[in-house]
């Protein structure tokens, strides 16, 4: 059985730990990589689009950096509880025009008793922004 460490029950300083994790992995822009912090069935919502299993996870990301180039993301933790973590973060990227956008959402995540996401519920807006006003 695989497990992701830190496992549930989370602290704080477990829950912190557990956010840094994904965002150095979503930043490496890997799909593999990021989707094996998640169960075979993980289910996603991500704004409109509902995603299922390891498999949609990593064709959803392969094209997500397809459009989303220039990628940065940074994510704090909002609360925790029990196998649960609620975070909030902002990215910044550009599309193919070379226009640069300013993400911000939240996220839920619940995760099994081994340390892997079962599910994660994303809510985010773009802002568009110049190149000048990025801070990530």
């Amino acid at each position: 059985m695989i497990q992701l460490h830190p496992l549930p029950p989370f602290n704080e300083e477990t829950a912190m730990q557990k956010i840094q994790k994904a965002e150095d992995a979503w930043n490496s822009k890997d799909p593999i990589r990021i989707s094996e912090a998640y169960t075979i069935d993980t289910e996603w919502r991500n704004r409109n689009q509902f995603i299922n299993g390891r498999k949609e996870v990593q064709d959803f990301l392969a094209d997500k950096w397809k459009n989303e180039l220039d990628y940065k993301l940074k994510k704090q933790l909002w609360t925790f509880n029990g196998n649960r973590i609620a975070v909030r973060f902002e990215y910044e990227y550009r599309d193919k025009n070379g226009q640069w956008y300013r993400a911000y959402g939240n996220e839920n995540w619940e995760f099994d008793e081994n340390g892997l996401m079962t599910k994660r519920f994303a809510s985010i807006n773009d802002l568009k922004i110049e190149e000048t006003e990025r801070r990530l």
